[in-house]
């Protein structure tokens, strides 16, 4: 396994080198813990959400929902057509991780062919899920993002458009789903390379795959609040695996990795389906787009294990062995990131349910 490093013993010119190492891993495993903390609230820094619904030809509502967490001195402004105008006063509310406003505007002419905009996204790191319901109950979907920070509404969405649309949408996702990312770390750290690990990332997809589809099809209806605790709780166990603890007989998921990750699969699937659900399918759609974020979710989570695998070669390529307890570092960043989650989660879900 990954994590099972252990110290040999040095002297002369390799002491030396092993104490200079020692010198400069403290402060790195510093930045690395501070870093990852400022992500400590795993989606904190999830896309924004611009919806415009038409609800009367030349009229129609707007729902704008940011991250409640952002990146300091960043905001998000949403720009829209030049022909249109805001009507009433803007109303703002607080929902789950976000801060939600809605008003009216007055379009002229409609949306067609119009340039939806919004600026800032270069600054808070934050794509744009750009939502719109036109008059005629047809639904477009694209993501804004710092490259490409405006749209121009088509008269008709293709097959190739809502294919890229929502693969776009699904790598976002699991690039900046924090804790899915850190479970798939973990799994890669408990298992190793070869063989082993395709079977275990294999499972762990086609777990996550089929309750994504049960939830978007509607056939599985669970809160999500509860759901985000279960996948924090889910990253605990698995960050118990990789510490230095050792029962005298091997765990199930130490014998059967790929059926574990099936299994919490399952959960985390369910979470990817809160995503999914904020966003939205296009009527018509529903099994390209469905294909196409859940192909989207695969190729980020393969990149993000092509990182993790390239990294640790580089680091195997050093001529230095690494100090033992540095190989459990990585268990106890994640097991307390974890309970973080857990806590964080459990009591915004209590208090929902009491307010």
């Amino acid at each position: 396994m990954i994590q099972r490093i252990h110290l040999i013993n040095l002297s002369g010119a390799g002491a030396t080198a092993l104490n200079s190492v020692r010198r400069w891993l403290t402060p790195l495993l510093a930045v690395g813990w501070i870093l990852i903390s400022g992500q400590a609230l795993g989606h904190a820094f999830a896309p924004a959400l611009l919806e415009i619904r038409e609800t009367v030809p030349g009229e129609a509502v707007v729902r704008w929902k940011q991250p409640a967490i952002r990146v300091s001195g960043s905001g998000l402004s949403p720009i829209l057509p030049p022909g249109c105008h805001e009507r009433g006063k803007h109303s703002a509310r607080t929902e789950d991780t976000g801060i939600v406003e809605t008003w009216e505007i007055a379009c002229p002419g409609g949306l067609l062919g119009q340039t939806v905009r919004v600026d800032g996204i270069a600054e808070s790191r934050a794509d744009v899920l750009l939502r719109l319901v036109l008059g005629d109950e047809r639904s477009v979907r694209h993501v804004l993002t710092a490259d490409a920070p405006s749209f121009v509404v088509p008269e008709r969405e293709g097959k190739l458009d809502v294919l890229a649309s929502y693969g776009r949408i699904g790598v976002g996702h699991i690039l900046t789903g924090f804790d899915h990312l850190l479970f798939v770390l973990g799994l890669v750290l408990l298992v190793g390379g070869g063989r082993r690990l395709v079977w275990t990332v294999t499972a762990f997809t086609l777990g996550h795959s089929v309750t994504l589809a049960l939830a978007v099809l509607g056939l599985v209806h669970v809160p999500q609040q509860p759901i985000e605790a279960g996948i924090a709780f889910s990253i605990y166990v698995l960050a118990v695996q990789l510490g230095p603890y050792r029962p005298s007989q091997p765990s199930l998921m130490a014998r059967f990795p790929w059926l574990m990750a099936g299994v919490f699969g399952l959960l985390h699937g369910l979470g990817f389906a809160g995503a999914l659900a904020e966003v939205g399918l296009p009527n018509g759609e529903i099994p390209l787009a469905l294909f196409s974020f859940n192909v989207g979710i695969e190729l980020g989570q393969l990149a993000f294990v092509g990182v993790v695998l390239l990294v640790w070669r580089g680091l195997r390529a050093l001529p230095l062995r690494w100090p033992a307890p540095v190989g459990y570092a990585p268990a106890y960043v994640i097991g307390s990131l974890a309970v973080f989650w857990f806590l964080q989660r459990v009591t915004t879900s209590i208090t929902g349910m009491v307010l």
